[in-house]
């Protein structure tokens, strides 16, 4: 084994670990740091990968952006230092069963088409990288840089969702 599989796997279990403890934590708060540990382990394999500006991306968006709109919403709500209710035993069974044929599928798809390391360098500048994300044509990535816009406003609007006091029950 060298040392470049041994990071991968390194860092892929972090990533793996970090996710599943997010999912599973009751803590609300300790869910949302959870996940913003597993998102830099995800910038920590792109740039393990050499693509330096993605990494960046990923932390000024994702890490920077969602993860602290999340915990922001989180510390103005009225329970955000109660415990979440305990899953339902059906909804752990349909969940493992769910993990279980995602990994079945994502070992079919490999098995039938078999993807192989390319020997290619690949050259990902700056220049490059703006010039194909603003690009419409083939190889462009402006709908998909316009999604991302539309994934911070639909963050932000469900962080004052929840952030919005609701109002006491009577009894």
């Amino acid at each position: 084994m060298t040392a470049a599989q041994i990071i991968f796997y390194i860092l892929s279990a972090f990533i793996l670990g970090t996710a599943i403890l997010s999912v599973t934590t009751r803590k609300i708060f300790r869910s949302a740091i959870w996940l913003l540990f597993s998102l830099i382990g995800v910038a920590g394999l792109y740039f393990w990968l050499e693509v330096e500006f993605i990494a960046a991306v990923q932390i000024v968006v994702y890490v920077g952006g969602i993860v602290v709109l999340i915990i922001f919403s989180i510390f103005l709500t009225q329970q955000s230092g109660k415990e979440m209710a305990k899953a339902s035993l059906v909804r752990t069974i349909a969940s493992a069963l769910a993990v279980v044929f995602g990994f079945a599928f994502t070992f079919l798809l490999i098995y039938d088409y078999g993807f192989e390391a390319g020997n290619k360098n690949f050259d990902w500048s700056v220049s490059k990288i703006g010039s194909q994300m603003m690009g419409t044509k083939e190889g462009g990535y402006a709908l998909p840089f316009e999604v991302v816009s539309i994934l911070l406003l639909a963050a932000m609007i469900g962080c004052i969702v929840i952030a919005m006091k609701s109002k006491p029950e009577e009894k």
